[in-house]
């Protein structure tokens, strides 16, 4: 049986200033009612969708630790940053022995229902994943049709100041800082330079 559990909420106060107690306060209540053990609250508050989130990361941690048996969010958009985000935590968690909770989804991964409603959760974050990549196909095809260049620019370097500096004596390093040159690409061109000398 489940008995230790983590709560987890997350606000924004990008636009205002939002209290997690709302949240917490539904998820001690649940608690309560199924006699679980509140081991931690863990709490993100965010300013913007791509902050870092120190408290999931902790989370995950002691899940690792397994300090808790389950996890439990007010609501499933405030654990998952994404889809795939969602189904890749909820995954971990998974296979650390760990279930999951939503409150407001109703869905509860201790039982045969909820491990049910995951699964269809986890083939349309699959479905997303493949529209994601046939679009960004579609483009490449699109922009090669076009006849434009794809990949990085290819980097334009001073053939005769690499030698030069080089003969000089200069380190590698150094040669790279001067001329912005990788010191793969400038250790190439002395070696091509010396290469054709020899001929």
């Amino acid at each position: 049986m489940t008995k230790r559990v983590a709560l987890y909420a997350r606000v924004s106060t990008s636009n205002g200033h939002q209290d997690p107690e709302m949240q917490l306060r539904e998820l001690r209540e649940y608690a309560k009612h199924r006699e679980l053990i509140i081991v931690d609250e863990y709490i993100d508050r965010m300013t913007g969708s791509k902050d870092s989130r120190p408290a999931i990361n902790r989370l995950m941690a002691d899940a690792c630790q397994r300090r808790f048996d389950a996890v439990l969010v007010w609501k499933l958009d405030r654990f998952g940053r994404s889809l795939r985000h969602l189904v890749n935590a909820i995954a971990e968690l998974e296979a650390l022995g760990v279930a999951f909770i939503s409150f407001r989804d109703n869905l509860d991964l201790t039982t045969p229902s909820g491990r049910l409603m995951f699964q269809i959760i986890g083939a349309m974050a699959e479905f997303e994943r493949a529209l994601i990549q046939e679009r960004v196909m579609a483009g490449l095809r699109n922009a090669k049709a076009k006849g434009k260049k794809l990949g990085r620019p290819r980097a334009v370097v001073n053939i005769e100041e690499i030698a030069e500096l080089r003969e000089q004596g200069l380190s590698w390093a150094r040669i790279t800082h001067q001329t912005g040159a990788s010191k793969g690409t400038a250790q190439r061109v002395v070696a091509a330079l010396r290469s054709k000398e020899e001929r």
